[in-house]
């Protein structure tokens, strides 16, 4: 297949497009500034919210799948209101191209911020979340998350182009050098938020490796036969970030969430991600502590 994904040069994107690329697609990437890619794999440096340099390029590659994963990945990175509106006019303007110009599938990246977990007085109906489970984002940037799983949805009504539009909502990405000690998104290492549970309770301890989160990306790229057009899959490990159970931390960082917490006894985590492997058959293969090359205290 011939995959294009936008903001390749990211985080999440270089796993994406290594992982699409071994898997013997022919892989291009689109990004404000490309760096360094996997080779045989066409880089574009362009501005995605330039419409005719994004037509051009959409009717230079001709791609049977498009992975979107450009805008700002970090809430509070930029003023509220460039969030909102660089993510959301990047998400109709990708996704309405794909369907336009005759891809099969299109995927694209939300997060679980959608849930509004960051709020005082968050109070979720149940644990774990899954996608069911209502969203109420408490900030911009998981506003523009809703919005951008709501312009798969009207797309995928609006359009007969074929195309099968999907959203996954990857959990705290971890790339592939931040395991050995490169900080991480946040500017803590691994391990410093294994130690200091306030650093990853701000997230409901979940993470994703990059290249579990990839696969994903790539199933749905490849198998559109395989979901229904609109549906969200979350991509989350199915352990917590954590050295010690949920149903002891989360109350303390949570107290709202309490009650429902009690359900996460052991290593399981505040998020589900059973449709993904109901529908695909995909889990993610990689853990904190299979990952991790030193000992954490507190662990195992």
């Amino acid at each position: 297949m011939r995959i294009l994904v936008t903001g390749g040069s990211g985080r999440l994107g270089r796993s994406v497009v290594a992982t699409l690329a071994a898997r013997g697609h022919e892989v291009s990437s689109a990004d404000l500034a490309p760096a360094g890619p996997a080779a045989g794999v066409r880089s574009h440096a362009l501005d995605l919210l330039d419409e005719q340099a994004r037509d051009d390029l959409f009717a230079a590659e001709h791609p049977d799948a498009v992975v979107h994963l450009a805008g700002i990945a970090v809430p509070f990175a930029r003023p509220d209101t460039e969030i909102l509106d660089i993510n959301t006019r990047l998400a109709w303007g990708v996704l309405a191209a794909a369907a336009r110009h005759g891809a099969r599938s299109a995927v694209a990246a939300s997060s679980p911020t959608v849930f509004g977990y960051g709020a005082p007085a968050w109070r979720p109906r149940y644990l774990p979340l899954d996608e069911r489970h209502p969203t109420a984002p408490r900030h911009s940037y998981g506003l523009s998350k809703v919005i951008i799983e709501e312009t798969a949805r009207t797309l995928a009504r609006a359009e007969a182009s074929g195309c099968t539009l999907t959203c996954v909502r990857p959990g705290y990405v971890i790339a592939p050098e931040e395991w050995a000690g490169a900080p991480t998104q946040q500017g803590h290492t691994v391990a410093e938020r294994l130690r200091e549970p306030e650093l990853s309770a701000v997230a409901l301890f979940n993470y994703i490796d990059a290249r579990d989160a990839a696969e994903l990306f790539a199933l749905l790229a490849e198998r559109p036969e395989a979901v229904r057009s609109g549906d969200v899959y979350h991509a989350v490990a199915e352990d917590a970030l954590a050295l010690a159970p949920l149903a002891e931390l989360l109350p303390r960082y949570h107290p709202g969430t309490a009650e429902a917490a009690a359900a996460l006894t052991g290593t399981r985590a505040a998020f589900s991600s059973a449709a993904a492997s109901e529908r695909l058959g995909w889990r993610p293969r990689r853990t904190w502590r299979g990952q991790l090359p030193e000992k954490v205290s507190g662990d195992g």
